[in-house]
């Protein structure tokens, strides 16, 4: 008999009559992306009976196709990071001139190699997870997933029929999708799930967006020899990150010849003989071959008929759910982007983790959002973890100690590339705790993780200074940073609109 589900120490006062009550399933996950994956797994683990479903593969996402891995491993950081590191080589081989390699003046770069490098990598990982399923002894479909009812699920398969499956518990991990802003000629443009599939590489790339996706985007294409515009709707890119780590990103694009405009959106697009034509709201004109939205991601709820169950979501269409990730309906639970929390792969992760342990191993466990890194992999990377600069003080009952290191790399001094490595930590004045640390530059996000530990650990900023570097490497300035770069009182919080 499927176990009571426990809260805070406490077993669920369930019926008798749901007690008793025979269901084919434990668990029933709709969504095979990380987070479905990784709950359904952990809770067959702990002894549950699991079914999950998923739409059939394919690289580019739509209501009939998906792919077990969702879209981190399929349509987002995996491929996503092949082709930042494909990028990655065309200022390498500049580079390498100054370091006694003799190159010849044109290299090619073949782009429909790397693409079916990157299909093959997606294929493969797609068929391993499918075996961790399998492996775990979970039973998956593949097929559409709707909810019917508190307790059950309807699976529409691929040729049509429709089958229902009762379940004690039903997780929404269905993740989110692309969003396309409603201008017109819209249908010209395209998402990041195309941008990762095109089938030639485009010489004049137009991207809309500040956010993660255009700021990767539009280094991979540079970085790729394609000539860039950046439409910010804001002056800086990366709202919501330290606003003095934004102007470094901004700096790097436009010093890897990446052309930004801030403060500008667009309002149309046409299709001519010589590609698209794009309008802005200041009149501006240009010609693109490709014009890529990157202009967010909403909750994928539409179709999931969650008011059959009553089940209630935000204005987004996400998921509403409590701090155990359970939803007003007691046997209906949601975890990932759905939910539109935390969107990360490794914080849905961390919330399948959470619900297998809480649901199935009755060990009420919470998801913990605290200190949690994260990475931009624009070229060079940034990456944070902690409170932002602003953040902090918005936090803060006292003063706030920033400690800022900016250099130049020693790769670049014998290369050349004029392109400064920044580091940053916000330490609490009266307690001296590490509240936030931030890098821009090479090897950002393999620093970062290990500085996470430190900060979840509750790291001061003496015990920082007193640890020894790792001598000659960039992250050493993280242990060396002695001098205040300056100190800022709560009162005088910086307030932005960047």
């Amino acid at each position: 008999m499927p176990r009571k589900m426990p809260i805070d120490g406490e077993v669920n006062q369930a019926s008798q009559v749901e007690e008793d009550a025979h269901f084919d399933f434990d668990l029933f996950v709709i969504g095979a992306g990380s987070g479905g994956v990784r709950a359904a797994r952990f809770s067959a683990n702990y002894g549950a009976k699991v079914g999950i479903c998923e739409l059939p593969f394919h690289p580019i996402s739509s209501e009939v196709n998906g792919g077990v891995g969702g879209t981190c491993v399929l349509r987002g950081c995996v491929p996503k990071k092949i082709l930042v590191y494909g990028a990655n080589f065309g200022g390498e081989i500049e580079d390498a001139r100054n370091y006694g390699w003799e190159i010849n003046e044109k290299v090619d770069f073949n782009w429909k190699k790397l693409l079916q490098k990157k299909s093959d990598e997606i294929v493969r990982l797609n068929g391993i997870y499918k075996r961790l399923l399998s492996n775990a002894g979970v039973k998956l479909y593949e097929g559409e997933g709707k909810v019917a009812g508190p307790n059950e699920v309807e699976l529409t398969q691929l040729d049509g029929t429709k089958l229902k499956y009762s379940a004690k518990h039903i997780l929404i991990a269905t993740g989110s999708k692309a969003q396309r802003p409603n201008i017109p000629g819209q249908e010209l443009g395209i998402t990041s799930d195309e941008a990762l599939s095109l089938e030639d590489l485009p010489k004049r790339a137009v991207v809309l967006g500040g956010g993660y996706i255009a700021v990767e985007f539009a280094s991979i294409w540079r970085g790729m020899g394609a000539t860039v515009d950046l439409f910010l709707r804001r002056e800086l890119p990366l709202r919501g990150f330290d606003d003095e780590m934004r102007a470094v990103v901004a700096r790097n694009l436009e010093g890897r010849g990446i052309n930004l405009h801030p403060r500008t959106n667009l309002t149309e697009l046409t299709k001519t003989e010589d590609g698209i034509k794009v309008r802005t709201d200041h009149g501006e004109e240009l010609l693109a071959d490709v014009v890529l939205f990157a202009t967010g991601r909403a909750p994928n709820t539409k179709r999931l008929n969650l008011e059959a169950a009553g089940v209630e979501l935000d204005k987004t269409g996400a998921v509403k759910v409590d701090e155990f990730s359970r939803t007003n309906i007691p046997s209906i639970w949601a975890a990932g982007d759905v939910t539109n929390r935390m969107n990360l792969t490794p914080v849905a992760l961390m919330e399948g983790s959470c619900f297998a342990k809480t649901v199935f191993a009755g060990q009420p466990t919470k998801p913990d959002y605290n200190h949690i890194p994260y990475a931009v992999f624009s070229i060079p990377p940034l990456s944070v973890v902690g409170l932002s600069e602003e953040q902090a003080l918005d936090q803060a009952n006292g003063d706030v100690l920033v400690f800022t290191s900016t250099f130049n790399p020693m790769k670049n001094t014998i290369s050349g590339r004029q392109e400064k490595t920044v580091m940053k930590l916000v330490v609490d004045a009266e307690t001296d705790k590490v509240l936030g640390a931030s890098m821009c530059g090479p090897d950002a996000p393999e620093i970062m993780q290990g500085i996470a530990v430190a900060l979840k650990c509750g790291a001061t900023k003496q015990q920082f200074d007193s640890t020894v570097g790792i001598h000659p490497s960039a992250a050493e300035e993280f242990v060396t940073m002695r001098s205040v770069a300056r100190r800022v009182t709560a009162s005088g919080k910086p307030k932005t609109n960047l």
